[in-house]
């Protein structure tokens, strides 16, 4: 029988979504289908494209599936014409999988057409959705970011600026968002700056540049941009024929930007509000390894997030940095699990031992963090199998021990390891000599603070602490249950 691969059989946090959009390019659409590919790691169940076109014209091409498969063909390509264009990579945090959820959402309204990509989750969705259903509002997608859509909709506001930030001043959540219009590009991000967005510029013919709009700078990156600046906190900016306009509608607050960004979400090669990410996972395990270093032989990655927080410990401790787990990057969403023995083995489809760095070996390895812990036990296994000595684990973050409720899939508190059990626990579950996770004064740290400042905290860290920096009106008990969090014995 085949089996589908279950999400979460790697046992890892899942990206959120990835927006990219081009304004005033002869190939924007072209330009989003490479940009959606630099962030296919923020979602790989689905894409879109929404292209515009002279006159008003959109051009759409959604379907199921990675970047290359939906945007590989030319003839696709050729149908989506125009000088800009707007793209989404997909990973379900609410609704379904299914086409009517994929983005960019569109819809024609008084004022014209109007597309919209969002990353990120909204926390007052569902009442949000029940109120504009008694209006007469008719959904099409289980997805949360169509409250966009029909907020807009019924705005009564004259303009399509005004009626979008209505919209944005209903909403609760975090949110970076990608839209088009017939007439501008639009950015936005949620007054916490929690996802972040970033602007680009290319040179141009006519000496008007073109602009980028991404999730990351990798993305800039692959198509030849240049990183401009980060969209800030609660800030708008349209991009029309005169240029560039910010549009800062919400009074200014502290910003609390997704720590995990840093820890394992974004991609190695880019820059997050100002700060590295590659150099910033090696710093992370290099106060990892200040923390809680073991005697021991050789440092290990879980590949392949672990590898720059493992390099940092290595060089931290003075220890041999060795690949002693080799991943398989060429497994696929399906694969033949005929019985249960055989199902059991489906950790070696993505990571094998290389004997020859663990045989006899006291091995610490390193991951970026642990969710249920049913794959570190299994890692663990197959390096003790491969003949090391001693296995000891150091993670790259502090314990996940509350749900994240902001645009990262993450099971239920029940379901978290972390939340369950001790770290002493924790260590016997999954069979290592010893386990140890960053402290959060650690990780904030390594970040370049003097310490998480309790009263402001820097970054928003909910899923270390349940401190929600955003009322989780749809979750009323979860955000009473976070007020008090349980601490558990060695966290």
């Amino acid at each position: 029988m085949t089996i589908s691969t279950n999400p979460h059989d790697d046992d890892k946090f899942h990206e959120e979504c990835g927006v990219f959009g081009v304004w005033n390019h002869a190939d924007a659409a072209a330009l989003v289908a490479l940009g959606l590919h630099a962030l296919q790691h923020r979602g790989q169940e689905a894409s879109g494209i929404v292209s515009l076109s002279e006159g008003g014209v959109f051009h759409t091409h959604r379907g199921l599936g990675l970047v290359g498969d939906i945007f590989g063909d030319a003839k696709v390509m050729a149908g989506l014409k125009g000088r800009a264009a707007c793209g989404h990579n997909r990973y379900a945090t609410t609704g379904e999988t299914a086409l009517r959820n994929v983005q960019p959402l569109y819809a024609d309204f008084e004022f014209g057409g109007f597309a919209v990509g969002h990353n990120g989750n909204l926390t007052n969705a569902q009442g949000l959705r029940r109120a504009l259903v008694k209006r007469g509002c008719l959904f099409q997608s289980s997805t949360d970011s169509e409250v966009f859509i029909h907020l807009i909709a019924i705005s009564l506001y004259t303009n399509v600026i005004d009626r979008l930030i209505d919209a944005l001043k209903q909403v609760q959540g975090a949110y970076s968002l990608v839209a088009l219009h017939d007439g501008a590009l639009i950015g936005a991000r949620d007054p916490l700056g929690v996802r972040p967005l970033v602007l680009g510029s290319m040179p141009n013919l006519g000496g008007q540049p073109s602009w980028i709009l991404a999730s990351e700078t990798c993305a800039l990156d692959i198509v030849g941009a240049e990183f401009v600046r980060d969209i800030e906190p609660g800030e708008l900016v349209l991009i029309d024929a005169t240029g560039l306009k910010s549009i800062k509608p919400f009074a200014q607050t502290a910003s609390r930007f997704c720590i995990f960004e840093y820890i394992y979400f974004a991609r190695p090669d880019s820059v997050v509000e100002g700060t590295g990410v590659y150099e910033s996972r090696k710093l992370i395990g290099a106060e990892l390894a200040r923390e809680s270093h073991v005697a021991a032989d050789v440092v290990v990655p879980v590949p392949d997030s672990g590898v720059p927080a493992a390099m940092g410990y290595a060089r931290e401790c003075g220890v041999p940095f060795e690949l002693g787990i080799i991943r398989n990057h060429y497994v696929g969403r399906t694969f033949i699990e005929p019985t249960d023995q055989i199902r059991h083995l489906g950790v070696k489809l993505k990571h094998s031992a290389n004997r020859a760095m663990l045989e006899g070996k006291r091995v610490v390895l390193v991951d970026d963090s642990i969710v249920r812990g049913t794959t570190s036990k299994k890692i663990v296994e197959m390096v003790r199998q491969a003949g090391a000595a001693e296995v000891h684990m150091r993670i790259s973050s502090p314990p996940t021990t509350h749900s994240c409720f902001y645009g990262i899939d993450t099971p239920s508190r029940r379901q978290l390891i972390a939340a369950q059990h001790s770290i002493e626990e924790m260590a016997k579950l999954i069979g290592v000599d010893s386990l140890a996770f960053i402290s959060l004064e650690g990780l904030y740290r390594a970040l370049g603070q003097n310490g998480r400042n309790p009263d402001k905290p820097q970054f928003c860290d909910a899923c270390f602490t349940g401190d929600y920096a955003i009322p989780l009106t749809d979750w009323p008990a979860e955000q009473a249950h976070a007020a008090t969090p349980e601490l558990l014995p060695g966290q």
